[in-house]
């Protein structure tokens, strides 16, 4: 029983990796990892076969899929929003002339950033977000750069550098708890709504979970806070709503897996065994694994990760 189990997840990972996964994870990869977890002659809790299921279930996104994705957000989530405002404020008009012009100026006062500093994810996917859409380099800009130093008499006084600016569109792939977004408010946000309270910012996200984008709307920090995929409390793994457990045809305990986590978890990432803040996320992408993922999954030395994981104070 146990054998042809465990034959039936390797091989559904083995054509995961195939055809899904851009050949990243290997069969001895896998072998490797699952040799970190108990073997039991009870099926229910045999650890092995719980984090093959696990893996199985497990969505990976590559470099084509992200792509893919930074098109849907600047279409979806900014370009068409921005159509729709310039067409009402022309009376509903349908000419497409006046639109395209209308639309030019106004990406010409819209400046994209990344969430986070330069080495972090959310800045990465600049590179491939401008290329995709085909922007124009100086549309991109570091937060650095938002604010310039005037000193005079010995006094230094902020001010914004580039008063043309109307939008600041912040982007980032996986939105959790809300809690880099709701930093930046308060450190950015807030002191460049001081200065021109006029300006619009714009918070816009690959993946999100819901409590994350209702943690971030109530801030009232954000003109737009929107995702291309909202992830709900089904996307938590090991939740009685968790939808690998609630499939047809699943042969593992939830609460028992769970318990397995929690054990491994506790020991790669005490304050947050599941996951940051609990997510109990299966997500990865070709850049980077969210730390919102399971840590059994990215976790580094001495465990040896399948998804490995790069901190941000990791070279």
């Amino acid at each position: 029983m146990r054998e042809e189990m465990f034959d039936a997840l390797i091989k559904k990972i083995k054509q995961l990796t195939e055809t899904a996964w851009y050949g990243k994870v290997l069969e001895p990869d896998v072998r490797q990892w699952l040799e970190q977890f108990e073997v039991s002659d009870d099926v229910g809790d045999d650890e092995q076969l719980q984090a093959l299921f696990l893996l199985s279930n497990f969505v990976y996104f590559g470099q084509r899929e992200i792509r893919e994705l930074l098109r849907s957000l600047y279409r979806d989530l900014f370009k068409t929003p921005a159509l729709h405002s310039i067409r009402r404020a022309n009376a509903n008009t349908k000419d497409t002339a006046l639109l395209n012009r209308q639309f030019a100026d106004h990406l010409s006062k819209t400046r994209f950033l990344g969430m986070g500093n330069p080495s972090e994810s959310g800045v990465h996917l600049l590179y491939y977000f401008r290329q995709e859409n085909r922007l124009h380099s100086d549309q991109f800009i570091n937060t650095h750069e938002i604010f310039a130093r005037d000193i005079a008499s010995g006094a230094a006084t902020v001010r914004i550098r580039n008063p043309a600016v109307t939008d600041y569109v912040f982007i980032d792939d996986l939105c959790g708890s809300g809690t880099q977004a709701a930093q930046y408010s308060q450190d950015i946000i807030d002191p460049l709504r001081a200065l021109n309270p006029a300006l619009k910012v714009h918070y816009l996200v690959l993946f999100a979970t819901q409590r994350g984008l209702d943690f971030i709307r109530k801030l009232h920090r954000y003109d737009t806070v929107a995702a291309v995929y909202e992830l709900d409390d089904s996307f938590k793994a090991l939740e009685a709503d968790s939808r690998i457990f609630n499939a047809a045809n699943v042969d593992f305990d939830r609460v028992k897996v769970k318990a397995t986590c929690e054990k491994y978890g506790k020991r790669l990432w005490v304050k947050h065994p599941l996951g940051y803040k609990d997510s109990q996320l299966l997500i990865g992408f070709n850049h980077n694994t969210p730390d919102n993922t399971l840590p059994i999954f990215w976790a580094d030395a001495p465990w040896r990760p399948i998804f490995k994981r790069y901190h941000k104070n990791a070279s």
